[in-house]
């Protein structure tokens, strides 16, 4: 997204707000932010305990937050909608923690993610490790799939993590 230049982004699951923090930073006041997070209590922490660590983005004026399953909302949304779609759900696509997310690493959810994006948008998918059979998922589904090895954090010597990046194209 080129800074303040008008755009919609969803963010998929808050955690401790890091992505939306660089997503508030980065994009400038014209992007407008939809976070959905499934868990209320992980909103109340980000709005009070997480605050200051995650730079009060949640008060951001262009940030909209959403008490729900990303999941549904992304199924529920109109087609071309979103400009960008950052997804950190569970472990990524093996889904350990929660099953019913099967049903956005399927084939059926990736083409809502398809749909839901705006021509050139992209969806970048959290991973906990490489997963060749969902990029091939990605892929079926239309997606340039660009796959980005991701450390845990920045003096990391190694990757750890995959960062799915995912283009619809033009």
């Amino acid at each position: 997204l080129a800074p303040n230049s008008p755009a919609k982004v969803m963010i998929g699951g808050l955690g401790l707000g890091f992505t939306l923090k660089s997503v508030v930073t980065i994009a400038g006041p014209a992007v407008l932010i939809e976070v959905v997070e499934l868990v209320p209590a992980v909103i109340e922490w980000n709005q009070s305990f997480l605050a200051e660590l995650n730079g009060h983005a949640l008060g951001a004026p262009n940030v909209t937050t959403v008490a729900g399953d990303a999941v549904d909302h992304i199924l529920a949304s109109q087609p071309q909608t979103y400009d960008a779609i950052l997804l950190d759900l569970d472990n990524g696509p093996i889904a350990m923690v929660t099953p019913s997310n099967h049903r956005l690493y399927g084939v059926a959810g990736l083409r809502a993610v398809f749909e839901a994006l705006n021509k050139g948008g992209r969806a970048v998918f959290w991973s906990a490790q490489a997963d060749a059979a969902f990029q091939t998922r990605l892929e079926k589904v239309g997606f340039v799939v660009t796959a980005v090895p991701a450390k845990v954090h920045e003096r990391a010597k190694r990757a750890a993590y995959t960062l799915y990046v995912a283009e619809r194209k033009g």
